[in-house]
């Protein structure tokens, strides 16, 4: 006799969430891959976004202001100035390209998740 497959089984359909693991998996991978530097001030920079990250942050302003950026980034600097033995105007542009990086990230998690579905 002839075995019909289910439904689900013959229109596949992807996981809801499936990209958004693949994105987050490559996202870390990439992360992994970041020169001994960069490594080190991640978590700063990281640390500094969460501490930043909340309803009604300038984070997620249409235009985040540059002197809160400038000023996040001087405090991101001011810990790991201490870390290293040779800070310079380098680790400064270093820090700002994370940082922006990372709240580019994170305002598109934040769209992606605010969306609402009726």
């Amino acid at each position: 006799m002839e075995r019909k497959l289910p439904y689900y089984m013959a229109y596949p359909m992807p996981l809801l969430y499936d990209d958004e693991r693949i994105e987050r998996r490559d996202f870390a991978y990439m992360k992994s891959l970041y020169p001994e530097t960069a490594r080190r001030a991640l978590p700063y920079v990281e640390d500094e976004c969460d501490r930043m990250e909340y309803e009604g942050s300038m984070l997620y302003d249409e235009y985040p202001d540059k002197l809160q950026l400038h000023l996040m980034c001087g405090r991101i600097c001011e810990k790991m100035e201490e870390e290293e033995e040779e800070p310079g105007e380098w680790l400064r542009e270093l820090i700002q390209v994370m940082l922006y990086q990372e709240i580019y990230k994170r305002r598109c998690d934040h769209r992606k998740y605010r969306r609402k579905f009726y």
